[in-house]
């Protein structure tokens, strides 16, 4: 990104530019509802310390009067609970009309949101904002790449970008690239012409949808084609360039792949997009997993192999709370608990995760060293399977940790199975360690998550990307969905789609083709 470039006559030297959001993804298959106590919501200087790129002294935070509103921030979950939603978008609108006017304004969004009862959040979202701040306040959204752009919320906003990395690596560059634009339409050749400032956006819907874990941009061909993006981006009369895999995991008619470039060269801007769109339709059969997937049965086998080398990685994918799923799933829990090879105390299984406040307390109460019989999990999303019953001693407890509350780990033999009192992924090597476990010397780690994070990436020795079951399910076809537009891979896999670009600014919307 660089510096800021200087301010152009007529352009604005410090903007006011306001700051608000909702961030959460949400499986419309996972039966859990994402209800207050899901959202850390930040406001005031608590929001603006969110982001480092705005602390004091930093050029970003220098180059405008920031006013920093309301902004919700979930883990993945189940569908959003409308009152929930609606206190937050309450909040949002209200602080635009109380502290507004804006000249800009950082709508800082996740993309697959889904509301109870609404099928379209962020467009929703969008053009409530839209309506609060009035037509020529300049915004710049910032989204996750599995996030979705519907024709509602491309109408709503000026400028779009969204993460170029799975694992999300960049999120936070992301977040600051479309600070930087943001103050770049301001600051601009354009001056003072509020309808000058909004980019052209070319916009290129592809109906293809594909989990996340088909889609690493540390595998071809996702690498190939966000490694385009930088060029186009840094050719004269472009602003951005993006692509968004859509959100795999929800049932509704905007989830899909998207292609979306912005700037001042109409002809550039709809040349790329459709370049980088047909590249991405014509690759759609050639998407992998980011691992060798397999049953848990098959990982299981693989894991235990005479020849097998450890610390080996199962990841219990269809439950994977950071996709969307429950968190609670006990079903892979339950077959591990039924291997004798895992309970003989012959080698060490680390089990991550399921919550639940009750057996938490009782394992509490027992106290370390305890030998306790309990019933865990399932109370939310029992779809795969019923509260698992173990039978163990209490090896650790462990209080205080901000996401999870309480933590306890019962040990079945060599397995050890950890309960939490809320949801938490499991991500990182501390996050074992705290509850004295050494994820570095065991020789099994199962962990709720899809592709791995970079800790546990570099701690696998082995690893399979199990199928197993949840709201998140990587098998999609066995989902049901029902509700996508007719042509989406692969599910209607005979579509030939029309990939020509929608261009236009907003306001213009008569400007609807190439």
């Amino acid at each position: 990104m660089g510096a800021l470039p200087p301010v152009i006559e007529g352009g604005l030297g410090r903007p006011r530019i306001g700051i608000g959001g909702i961030s959460i993804e949400s499986s419309t298959f996972s039966p859990h509802i994402s209800g207050d106590d899901a959202f850390t919501v930040r406001t005031g200087e608590g929001l603006r310390r969110y982001y480092p790129f705005l602390d004091e002294g930093r050029e970003l935070a220098d180059a405008a009067e920031w006013v920093p509103l309301t902004h919700g921030r979930s883990l993945p979950g189940g569908a959003v609970d409308p009152a929930t939603y609606n206190r937050m978008k309450t909040a949002i609108v209200d602080g635009i009309r109380e502290q507004g006017p804006f000249d800009g304004f950082f709508f800082d969004i996740h993309g697959a949101m889904s509301v109870v009862g609404i099928d379209d959040a962020e467009g929703d979202l969008a053009s409530a904002v839209r309506e609060a701040l009035g037509p020529d306040t300049l915004v710049s959204t910032s989204m996750d790449l599995h996030g979705n752009v519907s024709e509602v919320l491309r109408d709503a906003v000026d400028l779009l970008t969204c993460y170029r990395m799975a694992p999300h690596e960049d999120w936070l560059n992301t977040k600051e690239r479309a600070v930087w634009n943001l103050l770049v339409r301001l600051r601009g050749e354009h001056g003072g012409d509020p309808h000058l400032r909004r980019p052209l956006v070319a916009w290129v819907p592809v109906p293809v949808l594909l989990p996340g874990e088909k889609t690493s941009t540390r595998l071809e061909p996702a690498r190939g084609i966000y490694a385009e993006l930088p060029g186009i981006e840094a050719l004269p009369g472009v602003v951005d360039a993006s692509v968004w895999i859509g959100y795999a995991w929800a049932d509704e008619p905007r989830c899909q792949a998207y292609v979306v470039v912005t700037g001042d060269d109409r002809e550039v801007i709809t040349r790329e997009a459709e370049r980088i769109a047909r590249m991405f339709w014509e690759a759609r059969a050639d998407f992998v997993f980011v691992a060798e997937t397999g049953s848990l049965e098959e990982a299981l086998a693989e894991a235990l192999a005479p020849d097998a080398e450890h610390p080996y990685l199962i990841s219990d994918s269809g439950d994977n709370p950071t996709a969307g799923g429950a968190g609670d799933v006990t079903w892979t829990l339950a077959h591990l608990l039924g291997h004798s090879e895992l309970t003989d105390g012959s080698r060490t299984t680390l089990v991550a995760s399921v919550f639940d406040a009750d057996a938490v307390a009782r394992a509490v109460a027992a106290g370390a060293g305890a030998t306790v019989s309990l019933s865990a999990g399932a109370r939310v999303d029992d779809g795969p399977h019923a509260p698992v019953e173990i039978t163990g001693t209490v090896f650790s407890v462990t209080e205080g940790d901000p996401d999870a509350g309480t933590q306890v780990v019962i040990a079945v033999g060599g397995l050890h199975a950890i309960i939490t009192e809320r949801r938490k992924p499991f991500h990182h090597l501390a996050d074992f360690r705290m509850l004295g476990l050494e994820p570095t010397t065991a020789h099994i780690v199962v962990v709720k998550i899809g592709y791995l994070e970079p800790e546990l990436y570099d701690l696998a020795r082995g690893w399979t990307l199990a199928l197993t079951p949840g709201g998140v399910d990587q098998d999609l076809l066995r989902l049901g969905h029902h509700r996508l537009r007719p042509g989406v891979y692969p599910f209607d896999p005979s579509g030939t789609p029309d990939l020509t670009a929608v261009v236009g600014r907003r306001g213009d919307r008569e400007e609807t083709t190439a």
